[in-house]
């Protein structure tokens, strides 16, 4: 019998309700691919605001999420001061919890120059310290995260934050950029190479 496409086990996920008895085969945290197990250093990365979730998958869970935080660098930070604190959160969140592998939000189309600099730039600070400790880096892009875990890839910020809450099983919303680099997280483990 040939594998179902991910839309196909999608849609069986959605005619049989989230509640049923289906096999794990058809839900949408499997689709037909083995589960992730270890730990993913989710980062959603911005210059004033970036966003980093640690979530470990072990044999019996879903996710759960380890820690949390967003990045925000005073005001008064010009772009090195910005820089480096990204890279010593990113640092920090690694040595302390040991990820196999980090997951990060891709660039999204920006029409202002300076905009797509200042954006690169955290992502670089935020890479490189993956790269110095010899970890994988797998990017995805917004549209992609945003349909691997609510199912539309137009979601707005509150509907990835309400929906974290829900799949991860949290006592309150997380802040969006927190909840949105645990999103990158869980699109790497649902959907992400092995």
């Amino acid at each position: 019998m040939p594998k179902k496409s991910a839309r196909a086990q999608w849609a069986d996920y959605i005619k049989n309700g989230a509640s049923s008895k289906a096999s794990p085969k058809t839900t949408p945290s499997r689709l037909g691919r083995t589960a992730f197990k270890g730990i993913i250093l989710g980062i959603d990365p911005s210059l004033r605001g970036t966003g980093l979730a640690v979530l470990s998958f072990a044999s019996s869970k879903e996710g759960e999420l380890l820690a949390s935080r967003t990045v925000n660098p005073p005001k008064s930070a010009d772009l090195p001061e910005c820089l480096g604190c990204i890279a010593q959160a990113v640092q920090a969140a690694i040595e302390q919890y040991k990820p196999d592998v980090v997951a990060i939000e891709e660039t999204i189309y920006v029409q202002n120059f300076r905009t797509a600099q200042k954006l690169g730039a955290a992502r670089g600070a935020a890479i490189g310290q993956a790269a110095i400790r010899g970890l994988p880096v797998h990017e995805y892009p917004p549209l992609r995260i945003k349909q691997a875990v609510v199912g539309y890839g137009r979601a707005s910020k509150h509907q990835v934050s309400r929906q974290m809450t829900a799949l991860l099983r949290l006592p309150s919303d997380l802040p969006y950029d927190e909840a949105d680099a645990a999103a990158v997280a869980l699109c790497h483990a649902w959907t992400g190479v092995e």
